[in-house]
Order: C-alpha cells, then sequence, then structure tokens
C-alpha cells in the first residue's frame, strides 16, 4: 500500500481534522490579518502610487470640481470642515459664523472664519494634472468635497494661497512639526483616488517620511 506524503498529504490530514471538529461544533475560520491603515502604513502606499510627469492643464477649470456641496439647511462642506476643526463655534442657523481656528501650516490662530480658507490637502489643480483630468464632473466632485479622506483641513488664507496647487517638492509648511502628517495625508489622499506623482513629488514626501517614528511601521 502506498502512503502519501509530502504537501498533499499535510493538506489531506488538515482537512480530516477540520471536519473531525465539525462533528461537534464550528470550525473556527483563520482570517486573513487587516491591512495596516493610517501613518504606520504611509511608505508602503507611497511605494503603490504610479510615478509619472505632471500631466497638461489644458482644459482645467476649477468649475469642473464642483463645490461647496450642500450638507443641511444653508450649511455647506465648508461648514462642515469650520465646525470641525475649530473650537468654540457660534452658529447662525448651522453657518459657521464665529469660532476660534489654529492653522497647522504656520500656527496662526483666527476669530473670524473669513480669515480662514478650506485648503484640499491635494490640490484641484493637481489632481487634474495626476489623473482627475480623465474623471467626469461627479467625480471630481467627490474628490473637491471628501470628508472623509484628510482631504479639507481648515488654515490661514494666506498659507492655502501661498500653496497655491504646489506638490510638498515645491511647497512645505512652514511649521516643520507638522511635516510628518502633512506627507502622510498627501500619501493618503492620492492613494484613495489613485492618483500619481512625480519623481520629485515622491523623493520629496520620501524624505519628509524618513524623520517620522511611524512611518514604516504597521
Amino acid at each position: 500500500m502506498r502512503t502519501r506524503s509530502g504537501p498533499r498529504a499535510a493538506v489531506t490530514a488538515a482537512l480530516a481534522a477540520a471536519l473531525a471538529l465539525g462533528a461537534g461544533g464550528c470550525v473556527p475560520v483563520e482570517e486573513p490579518e487587516p491591512t495596516p491603515t493610517g501613518g504606520g502604513n504611509a511608505v508602503q502606499m507611497l511605494e503603490q502610487l504610479a510615478v509619472a510627469k505632471a500631466g497638461s492643464m489644458r482644459g482645467y477649470s476649477r468649475e469642473k470640481f464642483p463645490h461647496w456641496r450642500d450638507t443641511g439647511k444653508n450649511c455647506d462642506v465648508r461648514d462642515t470642515v469650520l465646525k470641525r476643526d475649530g473650537e468654540d463655534i457660534e452658529l447662525s442657523g448651522c453657518n459657521v459664523v464665529a469660532g476660534r481656528w489654529e492653522s497647522v501650516y504656520d500656527g496662526r490662530a483666527f476669530t473670524d472664519p473669513s480669515d480662514v480658507d478650506i485648503d484640499h490637502m491635494v490640490p484641484l489643480a493637481n489632481a487634474w494634472r495626476s489623473g482627475a483630468d480623465e474623471w467626469d464632473d461627479a467625480k471630481r466632485g467627490d474628490f473637491a468635497n471628501d470628508l472623509d479622506q484628510p482631504q479639507l483641513i481648515a488654515v490661514s488664507a494666506s498659507s492655502n494661497r501661498a500653496k497655491g496647487d504646489q506638490d510638498p517638492s515645491q511647497w512645505k509648511p512652514a511649521n516643520r512639526s507638522y511635516w510628518c502628517q502633512y506627507a502622510e495625508n498627501w500619501v493618503t489622499v492620492k492613494h484613495h483616488w489613485r492618483l500619481t506623482v512625480t519623481t520629485a513629488e515622491k523623493a520629496a514626501l520620501t524624505e519628509m517620511l524618513e524623520g517620522c517614528t511611524w512611518a514604516s511601521k504597521p
């Protein structure tokens, strides 16, 4: 009589053991480990981004990224971010009319919402050059109003305008202590939306993440 050996025998034995357990109750199923998320996975996500030259600005318009969407009576996504990122918020209806905001880009503080901009972490024009030109307006609107990813943040108007549509190889927050979070957020947004990065952009992000203790940890 021939005996089974090797991997096939191991599989057969495992099946037999599972059937034996099944006679008395449920067989536990081994679940795959979840993919780590957050800062600890930033380096991994960066490596997964496609590298490509920046695309053309031909055809670009902010109107092709419709925002801000309504989120309630007299309220829109801008109000939602102001309320989320501020303290001591005062409302008129559901419009934010006062509060306190500290801009993580430059450390400046404000109490008048008109002095605060809602920054798109990955600027709309940058997204256009890195793949969003191929989307329809509905998807671009989802991107421009994305409250689920770290895409929208209340910052000083001056820092937002200094940033413009530049990537991290061209502009970084004056507040260096925010660089790790900035790089993580940028990578997270680009990874979720499957946008490309340029060679210089990837190099800058890599350098920013190198100094972060959590950057390569799951």
